[in-house]
């Protein structure tokens, strides 16, 4: 079905709306894909974050200028599905992998993380990239790590002195004057 003038630029407002605030972005070819597995991808992609679209590639190419990812205008070819992650940058990448597993039809082409072009094959790197919840589980045991090792050592130079079981002796207390 053609779109008219006013539905076009509803289009191309919406995807660069969600273009200004996404962290990656990941094009595949879907030609051959089913019905089935596209409407299992979307319910996904809503699950996951991501802002799942197919529209013509000069609506796409339109839509991204101004953005980060103007820099894939010139590879925007053939029919194309655009994935966004809009949370989790490794988002998008994660459901287009996932779904080619199971879909050989279905293949990345483009991939943008940051103001930059990749090539496809990056989508393994992009969708290897950890989420926010385990990014920061990540930081708290990078912050942890020095106080731990600190009471190891605490814990080791008490041990050397033979005390074993450092315990404190209370204070004694002061008398009133």
């Amino acid at each position: 079905m053609a779109l008219n003038l006013s539905q076009k630029q509803e289009v191309v407002a919406e995807l660069a709306d969600v273009a200004a605030k996404a962290h990656s972005l990941v094009a595949a070819e879907y030609a051959g894909t089913t019905v089935s597995q596209m409407t299992a991808m979307r319910k996904k992609a809503r699950e996951s974050g991501v802002f799942l679209k197919v529209v013509k590639n000069t609506l796409a190419s339109r839509a991204v200028a101004g953005t980060e990812f103007e820099c894939v205008k010139d590879a925007l070819t053939g029919p194309l599905l655009y994935a966004f992650s809009q949370e989790d940058p490794g988002a998008a990448g994660r459901l287009i992998k996932e779904f080619a597993k199971g879909n050989d039809k279905l293949q990345a082409k483009v991939v943008s993380i940051g103001g930059k072009l990749y090539p496809a094959s990056h989508v393994d790197v992009i969708a290897s990239l950890p989420t926010r919840e385990q990014a920061l589980a990540m930081l708290a045991r990078v912050l942890a790590e020095p106080a731990s090792m600190f009471a190891r050592a605490v814990r080791a130079v008490a041990d050397q002195l033979g005390g074993g079981d450092v315990v404190a002796e209370p204070a004694a207390e002061a008398e009133p004057a």
